[in-house]
């Protein structure tokens, strides 16, 4: 089982609010299982780069500018660099390795093309890895505006839109292993007293694409390694010695304190509402501990008694159902990393 790092708690509400929202960290498994015998993983550039005047519209103070260029060739570098460092970062895989060339010779850079069976059997018997994770097709489309104010200041702004195909490869299949649409953009802007000083502000042309492929190869990264997420949780509050004491525990990261006081609460309140609280903590307590089927349950009892007093409509009975859908993926994800773990 994967462990739940508690991160914060955050107050969302006023300080007579009957609910704590609470941040933590979720541990997911990758979107892509690679089978177990592969260890060493090869990072291949198989996209070809965009023409210079391609993809780039740079408008000055109202005027397209037709000169407008930038290099997309150290951008597919960066991209695929920064896939690897993030997957190296993870520790999930044995060894990472980069391809140091790109793969393909022809100029059609709007072209997706895979890689064919025998070249990926090929690099990998070269670097002696068991697997390819490949961008096979990689673009962008950049926006850069600069405009002046009457008071005598500019103002720019670079917007830059990518999209691509990344997949990953096994030696002795005919088709990829899985293939992986992404789609994201980056974006700066910036003021100044003049034109000059606008310069040393914004990022070059050349400069802005590499910051986007370094953000896309980062940004790919968890469909291919377990990555960690932040989410959202939440406990009651209640009036009494035993509810407050608990909210204190809870607040001061014991667990098991609050948990114990929780416990007492369900279990001797002629309150069904206390009760339904109770349990719904509970299975917060248990999922902070990775006991997700216990979890699961306590949750389940929650739902119960909310949706049996006050129907499916009732805000807390909602919530519930949230929060059971949140521990069945959970658990699913679970279930997948163990996989991906070997176990």
């Amino acid at each position: 089982m994967r462990t739940l790092l508690y991160l914060s708690i955050v107050c969302l509400l006023s300080a007579c609010s009957t609910i704590e929202y609470i941040g933590i960290e979720t541990y997911n498994p990758a979107e892509v299982t690679f089978p177990k015998s592969v260890g060493k993983v090869l990072i291949v550039n198989n996209a070809v780069p965009q023409p210079d005047n391609a993809g780039y519209t740079y408008n000055l103070y109202g005027t397209v500018q037709d000169t407008a260029r930038a290099r997309a060739d150290s951008a597919l570098f960066d991209a695929c660099r920064s896939l690897g460092k993030s997957i190296v970062d993870v520790s999930f895989f044995n060894d990472v390795l980069l391809y140091h060339d790109g793969t393909r010779r022809d100029g059609k850079h709007l072209v997706d093309e895979k890689l064919t069976p025998e070249a990926v059997k090929e690099l990998c018997e070269e670097t002696g890895t068991d697997a390819i994770i490949s961008f096979d097709r990689l673009l962008f489309r950049m926006e850069k505006d600069v405009v002046a104010f009457a008071e005598g200041f500019v103002a720019g702004g670079v917007d830059v839109h990518i999209s691509g195909v990344v997949r990953s490869y096994l030696p002795g299949r005919d088709n990829p292993l899985a293939t992986v649409y992404m789609e994201d953009s980056v974006f700066w802007s910036e003021s100044a007293d003049n034109m000059e000083l606008l310069k040393l502000y914004l990022p070059s042309p050349d400069e802005a694409l590499r910051a986007a492929g370094q953000y896309i190869g980062a940004k790919v990264t968890p469909n291919f390694v377990p990555h960690w997420e932040n989410e959202t949780r939440w406990f009651f509050k209640g009036e009494g010695a035993r509810w407050k004491e608990a909210t204190a525990y809870a607040l001061s990261d014991k667990w098991e304190e609050a948990a114990f006081r929780w416990r007492h609460i369900y279990t001797n309140s002629s309150s069904w509402k206390e009760r339904a609280k109770a349990a719904s903590n509970l299975a917060l307590y248990y999922e902070m501990n990775t006991q997700l089927a216990e979890a699961f349950e306590w949750a389940t009892k929650s739902y119960n008694l909310f949706n049996s007093k006050k129907g499916q409509d009732y805000k807390y009975t909602k919530m519930q159902q949230l929060y059971l859908e949140a521990l069945g993926g959970r658990i699913r994800s679970d279930q997948k990393l163990n996989k991906q773990f070997g176990q």
